[in-house]
């Protein structure tokens, strides 16, 4: 175990510089003897002594300095008190500096790179021992001091995390998404098993009426089926949203049904069953609105591009709109498919082509080769989606509307071919829609101009290239000139001196 020189300890009221008096060796194997010390002042005293202490000036410094500590920084406060009370260091002569929290030793090794940062259990017994005796090691401090200022201090840091949490909106939408699939669930087990509990009484009525909500009310409605007569039925046929032939129906099969009685005790517990489950309903319909109006509120565009559950789900998914808004589209596109992505890549398989996006009413019209590239697509407009009502300031719907157009027509390019809406028409429709020019005139003439010198500057490239070209066949043909005149006239001595050997024989 490395050896321990120095200890910082954050207090509400200020930091404290401690150093260790136990020899560097003895410390490991003391490790137990320091575990019991802990709680002995006089043993305690022997082990650490207070080299200096620096107050916080007011409680606005102490927020700021705990706020630093909680995100792993060094506040220049915290630096300057280091500098001043740990002694020069170099890369032969290290010190070792124990803390409680490691994610603040990466910072403190950045500013100082001959410090040993350590966070082990040695080091949060002498920081446990130092919190349980503070009172009596930090003398400056009267009794109370540290009570009052911890006080303090928990409530401003609460209170500043609490209202961070209030300001993100989108925590609602993440409950209440949660819930909702979960009263589903229940609601599907609960209406099954009023189903099977009244049909023992009137067996035929589920097959008449087949939807779980409706099925309910009539069962509160009805009760006993003998009581069911032809003056019941406008008032059948409105639990039936008025259809009268379902309606009479139901009370001519009630005169003949092959049920058996159910006694009075029996049918009030069936009934307050059926009403927990229509409640239970009812509940869910407040909750789906509630989710739609925050949605709308939260993420407009997204809502309006991809349907205010999926969108929620998404977020859910995420864990934040923020974190949402900073994922790629191909991040989003299989976002909640995680496990057979993971899968395909262990099996070297297909990866998923969607995740939670293929509940949207895109995915579900898109034809089985194309499902993949709208969802893709879907996947890259959610994405834009996002960030815009992440990151706008006026929450509208007019980009989430011409995002939606844009898929549809990206649906119908696949089905019959025809040419989609560019993206630069798009932002400029929607900015329409927000009524905000997409260019005002000044950056019409910016752009002119940036077209005319992109113009300019591709004329020049393509002169330069041309120019570059001549060049090098002018050289090439140079070149093949001097070789044709060098090999001439190297022919031309060759020649005589041929004849004269012949001349000599």
């Amino acid at each position: 175990m490395a050896g321990l020189d120095y200890l910082l300890f954050e207090e509400a009221t200020g930091y404290g510089i401690f150093k260790v008096l136990i020899q560097q060796d003895d410390i490991a194997s003391r490790l137990k003897e320091v575990q019991e010390a802990a709680n002995d002042l006089s043993k305690f005293s022997k082990m650490v002594e207070l080299v200096s202490f620096a107050p916080f000036k007011g409680a606005a410094q102490a927020l700021e300095n705990a706020n630093d500590i909680s995100e792993g920084l060094v506040s220049p406060y915290l630096q300057s008190v280091l500098e001043l009370n740990l002694p020069k260091s170099s890369s032969k002569n290290r010190i070792s500096l124990g803390v409680s929290d490691k994610n603040l030793g990466p910072s403190i090794k950045e500013i100082f790179p001959n410090v040993d940062v350590l966070s082990n259990e040695i080091v949060q017994d002498f920081l446990r021992g130092i919190r349980v005796h503070g009172a009596k090691l930090f003398k400056d401090l009267q009794d109370g001091d540290i009570e009052r200022a911890q006080l303090g201090l928990g409530h401003a840091f609460s209170r500043a995390k609490v209202k961070f949490s209030v300001q993100k909106n989108d925590n609602h939408i993440i409950q209440a998404i949660a819930l909702l699939d979960q009263l589903d669930k229940d609601i599907n087990t609960f209406a099954m098993r009023v189903k099977e509990w009244y049909g023992w009484h009137f067996p035929e009525l589920a097959k008449i009426v087949p939807d779980n909500y409706s099925f309910a009310k009539l069962a509160l409605f009805i009760k006993d089926k003998a009581s069911l007569t032809d003056d019941s039925l406008h008032d059948v046929a409105a639990i039936l949203n008025d259809d009268s032939g379902v309606a009479q129906r139901v009370i001519d099969n009630a005169k003949i049904s092959m049920g058996q009685d159910i006694s009075e005790q029996d049918m009030d517990n069936v009934i307050t069953f059926a009403q927990r489950v229509v409640n239970l309903f009812e509940c869910r319909q407040q909750l789906y609105k509630y989710l739609t109006d925050k949605m709308h509120t939260v993420a407009p565009n997204l809502s309006t591009l991809i349907g205010e559950v999926v969108g929620a789900r998404l977020i859910s998914h995420a864990g934040s709109l923020t974190n949402l808004s900073k994922q790629a589209a191909s991040t989003v596109q299989i976002l909640g498919a995680e496990k057979a992505l993971f899968r395909a890549l262990k099996t070297k398989g297909n990866t998923p082509k969607y995740g939670l996006i293929y509940h949207s009413s895109f995915i579900g019209k898109a034809s089985a080769k194309n499902k993949g590239r709208i969802s893709r697509y879907l996947a890259n407009k959610c994405s834009i989606a996002s960030r815009i009502d992440n990151y706008s300031e006026e929450p509208t719907t007019a980009f989430g509307e011409v995002l939606k157009q844009q898929v549809e027509d990206r649906l119908k390019f696949y089905d019959t071919g025809s040419a989609p809406m560019k993206n630069a028409d798009a932002i400029k429709a929607a900015l329409a829609l927000t009524g905000k020019d997409a260019v005002d005139d000044d950056a019409e003439e910016d752009v002119e101009m940036e077209e005319v010198e992109e113009k300019k500057e591709k004329k020049d490239k393509k002169d330069k290239k041309e120019k570059k070209e001549k060049k090098e066949k002018k050289e090439k043909k140079e070149k093949k000139e001097k070789k044709d005149k060098k090999r001439k006239s190297d022919d031309g001595e060759e020649t005589p001196k041929k004849k004269k050997k012949k001349s000599k024989d």
